[in-house]
């Protein structure tokens, strides 16, 4: 057992005897009950690596192993922490809650806040308007937020309950303590779209219960206001990233959602709320002459709104990669009228000088990527302008409409487009049969990859979300030039390992040579 003295983590930990002996004692009485037979596993597994099986596999439809997605509202809560003083609260169950706290807190290694009304039996019998009442009031008194964003979980969907109803009846029976405090409420049922989804319709109800507009009375417009909503957004430094390119064009550009700093806090005095949008600037969003969403299909339902009822102009950029970032710095160039300044361009040209220099290294290398839809039209993007093969693209949350055509287009710019495949709404169960039968010489994508690098041997590279078993990635950016040069540094380094791997036996395959005088 552990020694006060000398503390090991969990891999010596149960490395030790009086460990291996009760995992010992635990196979014998498995085996006892005929549960397994080892030589039965080895068969069924050698035949899950074949095409046999991947047809099998791919027609599966009612089952989910391994998914690449999150629920609906984790992304509820990543876009409430992205404005000032905000408690994203979510309606449903505790443990529902430890889930998405644990999530971003594993990914960011940062406290997140957020709280429940706790449903437990007897609200999903009767319904949870008591819960909420009394759950609003105690959020209020406890944390003193200025905004209350509230989500819900699959129980409260289940049974129907009416958030709207449902937090006009708490603001009466608050006794003036709600007064003043905006709560927005979004419907984010755990059962249907993902991670995605949920942050679409938090942004949405957000950005409408602050914009609310009494009848008859003219929104003030500022045309050279311009609003950025990141999206989805795991990376910190692509925040940061973001609000430095948009700032070298006008101080008019605001971005609405940034939680960069909720999970980039210092070390010090612990704060609950930690940056995000101020709601005063939030409350102006109407008024601009343009929003920009840096991530399509994660904020389709807040476009829509934009467009519709705010009659605004609205455009899309996604700038990961070379192109992606010329498109949203020529963008920015046009809605501001200014040039391009002197320092982007130099940026850029630093950028294509790096991926000259790796080009040789990345060209004809084939690879699997999955993760989030606006996430992979960027990254593929980029390998594609890099000469590499993206042999397996899988997007289990990818939207029924226009996407895989979009991915499509870029596959079409491949030299061997052939050899590209689009994997839309399948797990990473799916993929593990994909690798098997069609393997590619790198994985890209997120910490649950790790177990088809156990199995496949294929090496991992993790960028995506989330990454628990490795420390600070988040941190850095993969938008604009400089996030362009982390991905190509992150994907050519990995190359460069791989081939380090495959060229150190001693006068045999030690051809190989970078650190010749």
């Amino acid at each position: 057992m552990q020694d006060v003295e000398n503390i090991v983590n969990g891999q010596k930990l149960f490395l030790k005897p009086e460990y291996q002996d009760v995992f010992k004692n635990k196979k014998q009485f498995e085996s006892s009950a005929g549960s397994t037979n080892p030589e039965k596993v080895i068969e069924v597994a050698k035949w899950t690596t074949t095409w046999e099986y991947r047809e099998k596999n791919l027609a599966r439809e009612h089952i989910t192993i391994n998914p690449a997605k999150a629920c609906q509202p984790l992304g509820a809560v990543m876009a409430a922490l992205g404005f000032e003083n905000t408690m994203p609260y979510v309606h449903g169950s505790h443990g529902c809650v430890a889930y998405f706290r644990s999530y971003f807190t594993r990914h960011f290694k940062e406290p997140t806040p957020c709280v429940s009304d706790s449903m437990s039996e007897s609200a999903a019998v009767f319904g949870g308007l008591a819960n909420m009442k009394e759950g609003l009031r105690n959020c209020k008194a406890l944390y003193k937020p200025d905004m209350i964003a509230v989500s819900t979980t699959c129980m409260a969907e289940v049974i129907g309950d009416d958030l709207n109803a449902f937090v006009i009846g708490a603001r009466k029976d608050a006794e003036g303590e709600l007064d003043g405090t905006p709560i927005p409420a979004a419907h984010t049922p755990s059962f249907v779209g993902s991670h995605i989804t949920g942050y679409d319709n938090m942004m949405n109800a957000i950005l409408q219960e602050l914009n609310m507009v009494e009848e008859g009375v003219e929104v003030e417009k500022d045309n050279e206001r311009i609003n950025i909503i990141p999206g989805f957004e795991s990376y910190l430094g692509s925040l940061k990233e973001v609000k430095k390119i948009a700032s070298m064009f006008s101080d008019k550009i605001v971005m609405i959602g940034d939680h960069e700093d909720q999970w980039n806090t210092p070390a010090g005095e612990y704060k609950l709320f930690s940056g995000g949008t101020p709601l005063a600037v939030a409350k102006t969003a109407r008024g601009a002459g343009t929003t920009i969403s840096l991530q399509k299909y994660s904020t389709q339902a807040t476009a829509k709104m934009i467009k519709g009822d705010w009659k605004q102009n609205y455009v899309t950029c996604n700038p990961i990669g070379l192109g992606g970032t010329d498109e949203f710095v020529m963008k920015l160039s046009e809605l501001t009228g200014k040039p391009v300044p002197s320092e982007l361009t130099k940026l850029r040209g630093q950028l294509v000088d790096a991926m000259q220099d790796s080009y040789p290294y990345m060209h004809g290398k084939k690879f699997a990527i999955w993760g989030d839809p606006d996430f992979l039209l960027g990254v593929v993007s980029f390998l594609v302008e890099m000469g590499a093969i993206p042999v397996h693209v899988l997007c289990h949350n990818a939207p029924r409409k226009n996407w895989e055509k979009e991915m499509q287009a870029i596959l079409d710019k491949c030299t061997f487009k052939e050899e590209c495949h689009i994997w839309g709404g399948k797990d990473l169960w799916h993929l593990r049969s994909l690798l098997f039968t069609e393997p590619v010489d790198f994985m890209i994508g997120n910490v649950y990859g790790k177990e088809l690098y156990r199995d496949t041997k294929i090496p991992l590279i993790r960028i995506g979300f989330p990454i628990f078993d490795r420390h600070h990635l988040h941190r850095y950016s993969i938008s604009g030039y400089e996030g362009a040069l982390n991905l190509l540094t992150w994907i050519t380094n990995s190359v460069l390992d791989a081939l380090d791997e495959e060229t150190k036996e001693i006068a045999k395959t030690d051809y190989f040579f970078d650190c010749v005088r």
